[in-house]
């Protein structure tokens, strides 16, 4: 019996998904060598050059990968605590005796290889919190909602400590699952999108990034607006919810608790902005929404991605024939700038072949998340697409001047060990997951 379930586990892998991550892997790994390509070494398994060490990576990932597929899936939701804490001890100890690497303390040193907690830690969140939300239909309360911002806030908080502001930034998808899983309505989720650029906006337009949290609490100036925010916000759910039902015992309750909260939103918004951010990150912020122009410094490495992907033109220029990639123009361009090395050697039908699977990646995923018969199954398959959605979406909008510089990867394309693997087996537990439809609570 142990024999056809395992029979039918590997019959009932989606081939689909796995052909579009290999697509994926493999372009990204010959963009690197190209982005590195080093005459010296043109071997592209050669060790000492990063296009050789993403190839031992793609290796280990895809073992990882292939051992994943022999594990129960009903591992996955019993061993999701301790995966998550052991990752966020991981991301406490890098703090403490971790490399530093470009100013961020985020990389556990192994000879020349590096290991990089955070990576894992996204991982280890979307295990935690399917497992937290598995089970939600009838028990909805303050404290599940408690448990939900400690899980996704105490390992962000970590990461933005090292600093790394990109991937705690990161788990910011995780609010698109919640929003998916009917734990945070439509209202909520438009008013705090609104809120936060309303704010966001607000700051530039006065110009106080050193205005400290305390002066605004004596000016009262983003309060202010917090409260007309809420306040609107208030009308609308009273006239929707509670004046249609006829119940307004929780009325006063309600205007107090979302005032407050927008309040503390509100200046919680402009702390980060002053105070979690770097000063080249800001200028990078200023850059983006037009309020500053720095060709020769913050703004340096998008000017130079825009001329490399526009250079390209419709059919590029060639495999190794970039001549900004060639002479390294573009800062960073295996890692955070890879999606401009396509722009320039493969032109608009590579880009334009990239996002296609991307986008692909991301309908598959959605298609398999609603076709699981687990919540566990359905709410991990969707963290997945989640963050692949978030990278996907900013580290493009980096290259092509859409989004601010805050330095993550693309998925299964950008050179990293760390992220490739920890991709790699992100969606492995999907198939795992798929393949045997677990039957566990809803």
């Amino acid at each position: 019996m142990i024999d056809n379930r395992r029979n039918k586990i590997w019959s009932n892998i989606d081939w689909l998904l796995v052909a579009i991550v290999v697509l994926l892997a493999l372009f990204g790994w010959i963009n690197i060598y190209a982005a590195n390509f080093n005459e010296s070494y043109p071997n592209i398994f050669s060790l000492n050059q990063e296009y050789g060490k993403q190839g031992m990576w793609m290796v280990i990932a895809v073992v990882a990968g292939f051992i994943i597929l022999l594990t129960d899936g009903f591992l996955f939701l019993r061993i999701a605590p301790v995966i998550y804490i052991i990752f966020t001890l991981l991301l406490v100890l890098v703090l403490l005796v971790g490399k530093e690497v470009n100013g961020a303390k985020s990389w556990f040193g192994i000879g020349s290889f590096g290991i990089q907690p955070a990576e894992f830690a996204k991982l280890a969140t979307c295990l935690f919190i399917a497992n937290i939300l598995r089970d939600t239909s009838k028990n909805i309360s303050a404290s599940l909602y408690f448990k939900i911002a400690l899980c996704i806030g105490f390992p962000a908080l970590l990461i933005l400590l090292q600093p790394d502001t990109g991937t705690a930034i990161v788990f910011s998808a995780f609010f698109l699952v919640l929003y998916r899983e009917e734990l945070v309505g439509n209202i909520i989720f438009s008013a705090i999108l609104a809120l936060f650029i309303a704010v966001l906006v607000l700051i530039m337009q006065n110009n106080s990034y050193a205005l400290p949290f305390s002066d605004i609490v004596v000016n009262g100036k983003y309060y202010f607006m917090g409260i007309l925010f809420s306040l609107g916000t208030i009308s609308f759910l009273i006239a929707k919810r509670f004046v249609l039902k006829r119940s307004r015992k929780k009325f006063m309750w309600i205007i107090a608790a979302l005032t407050v909260a927008s309040m503390l939103f509100s200046g919680a918004v402009d702390f980060v902005f002053n105070k979690g951010l770097s000063p080249h990150q800001k200028k990078r912020v200023e850059i983006l929404l037009g309020l500053d122009d720095d060709p020769q410094g913050a703004g340096y490495n998008v000017r130079q991605s825009k001329i490399a992907i526009g250079s390209g033109g419709f059919a590029g220029k060639g495999f190794l024939q970039g001549s900004l990639t060639r002479f390294k123009f573009v800062p960073m361009q295996s890692t955070d700038f890879i999606f401009c090395t396509v722009g320039e050697e493969w032109g608009f039908l590579g880009t334009a072949f990239v996002i296609i699977l991307y986008i692909a990646l991301l309908i598959r995923l959605t298609a398999i998340a609603e076709r699981q018969r687990s919540s566990f199954s359905r709410i991990f398959t969707y963290s997945v697409a989640c963050i692949l959605f978030l990278h996907f979406t900013i580290n493009i909008g980096m290259a092509i001047g859409l989004a601010p510089v805050i330095g993550i990867p693309l998925p299964f394309f950008s050179y990293g060990g760390s992220s490739l693997l920890s991709f790699f087996v992100m969606i492995a537990i999907v198939l795992r997951l798929d393949s045997q439809r677990l039957d566990i609570l809803r």
